[in-house]
């Protein structure tokens, strides 16, 4: 009898609970797009006669509004198409469903670009999403949403390009993201010859788990952060060894509650870790993007 009164209790609020998040995400998808206003008036016309129909018994009137509803799914897929496909290849991109063939080739993308901007001294900041949305994170930013390639990102980090300046966010193996403003850290035991850069990347790692490359436009070295702690002056081959057990391994192991985990909590900073062969100067003229 408890567990019949239980189930009877928690039933309607279940379904209550459903159709809230349901709603809500609903209309957090419909706002914002090129087909939210057709939406907006076709319901207002709809509830408008359902109305006139209900207060005046207008039968058959009725009758043809519940038949239509049928149709109202349909009508949906046709306006909101864009918004769907889009929606669905985000989902297809989720970490959750990431080979690790194509984190592999993600990796090497960042190997190459980075390489080819130390060797003439480009600076760089590159962050690469997880489980934690990166749009969350940041100020500002421009969208591209396009495949990532090295040459791509040296066309974005080029100097005197207009969507040089900042960050750029890497999601799914796309570009999806440019010229993106990162918190900046506000620890005090750093190096005075942390530059901006530097300082972007250790604030990003502290408020979310994505992996972070950074390359100085002063002296061409290649640093990285990831959850607070910071690397300095690393070869490649270091930098290809951190990018794989961060992006790769996790990704064969990941499960539904790691990633619950993973958006509840928010790790602490670590140590900023600074090679021995790195000779720290008294002033930093790295340049504040």
């Amino acid at each position: 009898m408890i567990w019949q009164l239980a189930q009877n209790a928690w039933g309607p609020a279940l379904e209550v609970l459903i159709l809230t998040v349901a709603i809500y995400y609903v209309f957090r998808f419909v706002r914002g797009t090129r087909g939210a206003p057709v939406v907006t008036g076709f319901l207002v016309v709809l509830l408008a006669f359902f109305l006139v129909s209900f207060l005046l018994k207008l039968k058959v009137l009725l009758y043809l509004l519940g038949a239509f509803t049928a149709y109202f799914v349909l009508a949906v897929l046709v306006i909101f198409q864009p918004e769907l496909r889009r929606m669905l290849a985000e989902l297809g991109n989720f970490p959750l469903f990431a080979t690790a063939h194509e984190q592999r080739e993600t990796i090497e993308v960042i190997i190459q670009t980075v390489e080819r901007l130390a060797d003439v001294r480009i600076g760089a900041l590159i962050a690469i999403e997880q489980t934690i949305q990166l749009q969350e994170a940041v100020e500002s930013g421009i969208k591209i949403d396009c495949e990532a390639t090295p040459e791509m990102l040296e066309t974005i980090f080029f100097p005197n390009n207009a969507i040089h300046d900042g960050g750029v966010l890497i999601k799914g193996g796309r570009i999806a993201f440019a010229a993106c403003i990162f918190p900046l850290t506000q620890r005090q035991d750093l190096n005075r010859s942390l530059g901006t850069r530097h300082r972007a990347a250790i604030g990003l790692s502290e408020e979310t788990d994505a992996a972070i490359v950074v390359v100085s436009e002063e002296t061409g070295a290649v640093s990285y952060a990831y959850k607070g702690h910071f690397v300095r002056s690393v070869s490649l081959e270091d930098l290809r060894a951190f990018l794989t057990s961060v992006l790769v391994t996790p990704a064969r192991s990941r499960n539904w509650m790691g990633w619950i985990r993973s958006w509840t909590h928010r790790v602490k900073p670590g140590p900023v870790a600074v090679a021995k062969n790195d000779v720290p100067s008294t002033t930093s003229t790295e340049p504040a993007k």
